[in-house]
């Protein structure tokens, strides 16, 4: 090896936490080829994990090599490569604490939002990663920014230092990610699941919530936020000044057999509203 290259390694096991993922784009910018790359795969220093994406291999007691949680999938995203993304919805929620208003799945679910790497789909992970724009908030970052103690264990439950370098997941806000998760609404999440959710939601900051609704692009999110809040009636409810936000005009029909709220003019499971309630928008 060169003395250049030699000083490439050298950078390389600096820069990347065992464990860790580097992609090609990362990898070219750091001046290594294609060909050194390979050279360096040889040499056990990274492992393939899927085209065009490496792993520097992470080393259990008994000298086996493991695979540790999402987590370190993300942060090699966003600390390490440097896209732009940022954790939201309710993998947000489930990192702030509110996992226990979530119904435990078999696949967990991550929803990252931002300018993710396409090749997210091709990694062989039990997890399931979910894409979004920031589209929902105009791309304003409003309600993001790193979480210092959310990084702090694996998924395995296993001893790894996953963020050895001190790294943060940069994540939503509880403020920002409700309004993210009501976004799935009602195909990807379920009305019951959001209402729990929303009884767990005591401490949110209005001012934010304001924030976020005025930069909110989706007539349906700004009604079913409103639909739950007048469920829940927290006390920052008392605080929120909706003059200006637009709420848009007429009924929004999101899905077959709902029936229209009668206030916020957006259908609702049947349960959510006394018969006497019911919308005539909704017929006998």
């Amino acid at each position: 090896m060169t003395r250049q290259n030699d000083s490439k390694l050298k950078f390389l096991l600096e820069s990347v936490p065992p464990g860790f993922l580097v992609d090609t784009p990362w990898l070219a910018l750091k001046n290594i080829d294609r060909k050194l790359a390979y050279w360096y795969l040889k040499r056990g220093w990274l492992e393939p994990v899927a085209q065009g994406v490496y792993r520097r291999p992470a080393i259990t007691d008994g000298g086996s090599i493991r695979e540790a949680g999402w987590k370190v999938t993300v942060l090699s995203i966003q600390q390490l490569m440097g896209y732009d993304v940022h954790v939201g919805g309710r993998t947000a929620l489930e990192l702030h604490g509110f996992h226990h208003y979530l119904p435990f799945s078999g696949t967990k679910t991550i929803y990252l939002y931002g300018d993710n790497p396409t090749w997210l789909k091709r990694l062989p992970t039990v997890h399931k990663f979910v894409k979004r724009s920031r589209s929902l908030f105009g791309n304003n970052l409003a309600g993001v920014g790193a979480a210092s103690d959310l990084s702090a264990t694996a998924d395995t439950g296993e001893d790894l230092n996953i963020s050895p370098k001190n790294w943060s997941l940069v994540t939503s806000s509880p403020e920002r990610a409700i309004l993210e998760m009501l976004d799935e609404l009602p195909k990807n999440e379920s009305f019951h699941t959001v209402d729990k959710l929303f009884e767990g939601l005591p401490n949110l900051r209005p001012q934010l919530l304001e924030d976020l609704l005025h930069l909110c692009t989706s007539i349906k999110v700004k009604r079913y936020f409103l639909v739950f809040t007048d469920r829940q009636k927290h006390g920052w409810g008392k605080h929120l000044l909706m003059a200006g936000i637009n709420l848009g005009s007429g009924p929004r029909r999101t899905f077959e057999g709902g029936r229209i709220h009668p206030e916020f003019k957006i259908s609702v499971p049947e349960d959510f509203l006394n018969a006497s309630t019911w919308s005539s928008e909704d017929g006998p």
